[in-house]
């Protein structure tokens, strides 16, 4: 199968080419005209869909830049009004008639002349809509889309100081690496006392964030939130039950890999302890890994990467690069974190990042590359609909990507034995990341099933799941004071809850996708482009079969994967 990254912008045919979202007035009648129009063939109800896809992708596509400008910039006040005016104007307004668009296309008797197997997972969906609707949901999920901004703009004003100069949270963190132990310590104080200072602050909005979440989940006849948001992420293929499976084989399978690798630190670094502050350090007389100086290096060599693994995947980013897609710097007022956001009309995605010059910030780069890729990839499809795949699938993108990439890390590192230590960085951090991947969903398990609870009892019950997933290698004493609040640095839980499992899920498929690579490079390639070619157009066990890969989070697949890993690890060390 061929593939370009020469991107065409969707046609409208429905939509005039000029037409902008400004005002519920000027967009009300598109929305009418779906609503009231007959539909009397299969034909006719094709067309309709066409029509509706296109208005879907132009909405999406105009929210999206509304929260891109925003999170680039959390000091304009005017971008932020922008992204509110949408949440709290036009999407309450059009969520009701979206419901009945739905109903329409269901009760429709041409539907089930529609192709079973192209439509089947795009009509689950909506029927998974229609179950989920409330009216009285629709100006709480307003609030919370609102609120959940708000934590980039609280955590967008965090700076420390440093040797005089004034740093960004992420900047800060180069500290971490310093030889000198006193340094990391400082730097690490500083950075848990300025997230201190907005503790309660951020205590309060989560608070808030819970009680409306549990009010949604009231609403539409679920239990708890938990259950709902099961629901609402089209969670068809796996249950709770098997989230606590997982809980229970990173314990099992992956802790002790973890405390091997933080032991291993301890003795390279000659400590009688190794802190939390001595993790990114090296060896006195090895410098730290400095893989590029800003965004624009980052991205010029990504693309040399991209370019030596599949030329496809370096046209991808040149593609957006021309577009202006990218905003790769980390600076004062920018929000934390970062991401790729499909572009649903245009077709070519943005990334956003934090860059501060650090090994991690490849890896980020590298990873939010694949996620661009499957936005390239999918873009073809007919519907919006079918673009909207689901998170344990984009996650394997993204973390498959990681892995095939470092390949050609030498375009990062100048010599071999920094290449070394980055492969080294890049494996120990694919096992390591697996305890606080399980930490935060099982918290976010406790907090929605308990959603009364006090910020105390929170705390404690935090501190009760961290301490089942930490390293046994590492020593926190006298910092329970920073710990109990550490949950506040995972974005996800304010913005997009429930959106954490999906990384522990991808990352054993990236895993099982990487070690088909190690074997036959262009055959995985291949199926790993498949697979993300077919968007949503498959349930997601299809799409793991189609990547040729296990849909499976057994402790067994669990150990297996992480053997293989602990090999190809020992192999980099030597």
């Amino acid at each position: 199968m061929s593939y370009t990254a020469e991107l065409k912008k969707t046609p409208r045919r429905f939509l005039p080419e000029d037409f902008k979202v400004t005002t519920w007035e000027s967009l009300e009648p598109f929305l009418k005209n779906l609503l009231d129009r007959s539909i009397n063939s299969v034909t006719d109800l094709e067309a309709w869909l066409k029509d509706s896809s296109e208005l879907e992708a132009v909405l999406s596509e105009d929210a999206c830049w509304r929260q891109i400008r925003m999170t680039c910039d959390t000091n304009n006040k005017e971008l932020e009004e922008s992204f509110v005016f949408f949440v709290t104007q036009l999407q309450p307004k059009i969520q009701p008639i979206a419901d009945l668009l739905n109903r329409k296309l269901i009760d429709c008797p041409f539907t089930k002349e529609l192709d079973t197997k192209k439509y089947f997972t795009y009509l689950r969906s909506v029927k998974k809509s229609i179950e989920l609707f409330r009216e009285e949901n629709i100006p709480l999920q307003a609030e919370l889309s609102v609120m959940g901004q708000q934590y980039g703009v609280i955590s967008g004003k965090m700076t420390v100081e440093m040797e005089g100069k004034e740093y960004t949270l992420q900047q800060a963190a180069k500290f971490l690496e310093s030889h000198d132990r006193s340094v990391r310590e400082e730097v690490y104080r500083k950075i848990q006392g300025r997230r201190l200072q907005d503790k309660e602050t951020l205590d309060e909005l989560f608070t808030q964030l819970v009680q409306k979440r549990h009010q949604v989940a009231m609403n539409a006849g679920f239990a708890n939130y938990r259950d709902y948001k099961f629901r609402e992420m089209g969670r068809f293929d796996y249950t709770k039950e098997d989230c606590f499976q997982f809980h229970d084989a990173v314990k099992e399978h992956v802790l002790p890999l973890v405390n091997m690798i933080y032991e291993r630190k301890r003795n390279k670094l000659d400590l009688p302890d190794l802190r939390p502050w001595d993790t990114e350090a090296e060896p006195a007389g090895l410098a730290p890994l400095r893989p590029f100086a800003t965004g624009k290096e980052l991205l010029e060599k990504t693309i040399s990467c991209f370019e030596a693994l599949r030329p496809f995947f370096a046209d991808c980013l040149r593609t957006m690069d021309t577009m202006n897609r990218f905003d790769l710097d980390s600076r004062m007022g920018k929000a934390p974190g970062g991401y790729n956001c499909p572009l649903a009309e245009t077709g070519a995605p943005f990334i956003f990042m934090n860059a501060a010059g650090q090994m991690s910030d490849v890896t980020t780069m590298v990873h939010e590359g694949g996620h661009a890729i499957h936005s390239f990839l999918s873009h073809p499809l007919e519907l919006s609909a079918f673009k909207e795949y689901p998170m344990e699938i984009a996650e394997v993108a993204s973390m498959a990507m990681e892995l095939f990439s470092m390949d050609h890390w030498e375009v990062f590192f100048n010599t071999p034995e920094d290449l070394k230590r980055a492969k080294e960085h890049q494996l120990e951090s694919v096992i390591t990341i697996f305890p606080w991947i399980a930490t935060i969903d099982k918290f976010q398990q406790w907090i929605y099933e308990n959603p009364y609870h006090s910020v105390q009892e929170r705390a404690e019950k935090w501190m009760q799941i961290l301490g089942e997933f930490s390293s046994s290698a590492l020593n926190f004493s006298g910092l329970e004071n920073f710990r109990q609040f550490g949950w506040q640095r995972q974005l996800h839980l304010f913005e997009v809850p429930f959106y954490y499992i999906e990384y522990g899920i991808a990352q054993l498929g990236a895993i099982g996708l990487w070690s088909k690579f190690k074997q036959e490079k262009d055959a995985a390639l291949d199926s790993y482009m498949l697979s993300l070619s077919k968007g949503g157009t498959l349930t997601l066990p299809e799409l793991y079969k189609t990547a040729g890969i296990e849909f499976n989070f057994s402790p067994e697949y669990i150990q297996k994967l992480m053997d293989f890993v602990k090999n190809e690890l020992t192999a980099v060390i030597g």
